[in-house]
């Protein structure tokens, strides 16, 4: 009986030292699945809980195969590449689907209003038809393929609308705009123009104003003050507006007209108020060449890009000379400066801006 009992003691002693070092192998699986349990939530938790590193939408795109970049203009080249039948300032201007510009009216060097059309295709310019009457400080757009102008003046302010036909090259009143308006600035989206600002004779116009062909003249918004010779282009869906001549002096504001809801908003600042300027979408940059610095003369050279998501403005590029109130337009990929004022008089010079981004 004692044997017996050291025999089964030992047994019990042997068992309680397994069954401890069972219980310890559980504990340590335990804590090993438990470790890793934390380490995958805390990596799921950091490329958040898709299992797959985080990729903003640049990199994800930057990845797919052949997709298109869009580029961001760095600088342009400017460079002379014709010369006008005769100088001119202060013309309306518009692009025509097959790439060719239409100068349509302006101020000659003996100072008097035009009613010449003049189409350019590269450095080669073709006299084709005239305006209803002799006409300035109008703006113009392309909708479809006709090219509309909207009021200018001469002696005194005009509120029509005129379609030219560049095929046939005939001219005619198609509208009617709210007040007599010249000075303005003019930007289309889609088949619609956008007529900002500009002078009645007698007072600043505030209103943005609407038109489509076939359709109705309606004012859409408002700007903060009244404005006349500002730089306008279309961007992103929205209207950008840069600079401009304010009843108490230059502009060096930078607003947004946003045509879905009819507001203005306040985007950035030029670092330098400048009006007389002109300005084209190129790139994902508004593009603003030239202008005055001050009210009468003070031209500049200066090529600025603003980024219509932040209101920045950069330079680019500088004009040949200085220069304002130049028919700025775009043609196959470069910008197509025609005549303007070096602040001596009308200018004959045709110029292409390339980028070199």
């Amino acid at each position: 009986m004692p044997a017996a009992r050291r025999l089964s003691g030992q047994t019990r002693s042997e068992r309680e030292r397994r069954l401890r070092r069972q219980a310890q192998v559980r504990r340590r699986r335990l804590l090993l699945g438990l470790g890793v349990i934390i380490v995958i939530g805390l990596i799921l938790a950091l490329v958040g809980g898709s299992g797959k590193p985080r990729r903003t939408p640049v990199a994800h795109h930057a990845r797919r195969a052949g997709a298109p970049r869009t580029p961001t203009l760095k600088s342009v080249s400017a460079a002379q590449i014709g010369t006008l039948p005769a100088a001119i300032e202060d013309a309306a201007v518009a692009s025509l689907p097959d790439g060719r510009v239409v100068l349509l009216g302006g101020i000659d060097s003996a100072q008097a209003s035009t009613d010449g059309v003049d189409i350019l295709q590269g450095g080669s310019v073709t006299l084709h038809g005239t305006l209803t009457t002799p006409q300035h400080d109008a703006q113009a757009a392309t909708l479809g393929s006709s090219v509309y102008v909207f009021g200018g003046g001469q002696l005194s302010s005009y509120d029509h609308i005129l379609r030219y036909d560049p095929g046939s090259g005939a001219t005619s009143q198609v509208g009617t705009l709210p007040l007599p308006a010249s000075d303005v600035a003019v930007a289309s989206i889609g088949n619609t123009a956008y007529v900002v600002g500009g002078y009645t004779g007698t007072s600043f116009l505030n209103t943005i104003v609407a038109w489509t062909p076939n359709g109705s003249v309606r004012v859409v918004g408002h700007l903060p003050f009244g404005l006349r010779y500002a730089a306008v282009a279309a961007a992103g869906g929205r209207v950008l507006i840069a600079g401009g001549t304010r009843t108490d002096g230059l502009s060096a504001a930078i607003l947004s007209f946003d045509p879905s809801t009819g507001s203005v908003s306040s985007l950035g600042s030029l670092r330098v108020p400048i009006t007389h300027s002109s300005a084209v979408f190129l790139d994902g940059r508004v593009v603003l060449v030239g202008g005055r610095r001050q009210l009468s003369g003070d031209q500049t050279r200066a090529i600025l890009a603003i980024d219509p998501a932040t209101g920045s403005a950069t330079a680019v590029g500088q004009l040949p000379r200085p220069l304002s109130d130049a028919g700025v337009s775009l043609s196959g990929g470069r910008i197509v400066v025609a005549g303007g004022d070096d602040g001596t008089g009308p200018q004959s010079a045709i110029l292409a801006l390339t980028p070199t981004s």
